[in-house]
């Protein structure tokens, strides 16, 4: 019975794929895909903090924080689960970096953005946040560095850990203010 789940999830990915066929579509899902970069958001949420209003860094200290907490979940659930890359040549970067597909870091972590911003952000950058989250996701698929499976469970783990995250992030921000003496908005 797994072993037919995982069949049917890896043909639906591999329909979904246009890593190999160039065009538009293909161009699309590359900057999407790479649109939910670590790196990206680290640099834009430090921009963000350095550069803005009382507000704008608290936001970008929630999420900097919990994307932390969600890359160290995501990185031990691959390195336990190991389930190899979908084959193909885009994505070197991940496959060589990361050579294991679930869950995908990237819908975990666009997904946790995007239930953060709602707690945040004005609702126009609510809306393209929750428009964004699921694109980055299929884009991973397209450009054949995950399967279908990869993106839902990654969506699933990013959305709860934000949930549960907010829960305890006033508490949490307020101790480690008080405990090292700054405000860190």
């Amino acid at each position: 019975m797994f072993r037919k789940i995982l069949e049917i999830d890896r043909g639906w990915s591999y329909t979904l794929r246009v890593a190999e066929k160039p065009g538009m579509l293909r161009t699309l899902a590359m900057i999407f895909a790479h649109s939910g970069d670590s790196w990206f958001w680290g640099a834009g949420l430090a921009f963000l903090w350095l550069a803005s209003s009382a507000f704008w860094k608290q936001w970008a200290v929630y999420e900097v924080f919990w994307i932390s907490v969600l890359a160290a979940l995501v990185m031990s659930l691959k390195f336990s689960i190991r389930r190899r890359r979908p084959e193909g040549e885009w994505g070197a970067i991940y496959r060589n970096t990361d050579p294991h597909s679930f869950p995908s870091g990237h819908a975990a972590r666009a997904f946790l953005i995007a239930v953060i911003a709602s707690f945040f952000v004005p609702f126009w950058l609510m809306i393209v946040l929750w428009v964004w989250a699921p694109l980055v996701s299929l884009a991973r698929v397209a450009m054949g560095v995950h399967y279908l499976s990869d993106i839902v469970a990654g969506a699933v783990i990013g959305v709860l850990v934000a949930l549960i995250g907010m829960q305890f992030s006033a508490l949490l921000f307020s101790l480690f203010s008080r405990w090292v003496g700054i405000n860190l908005w």
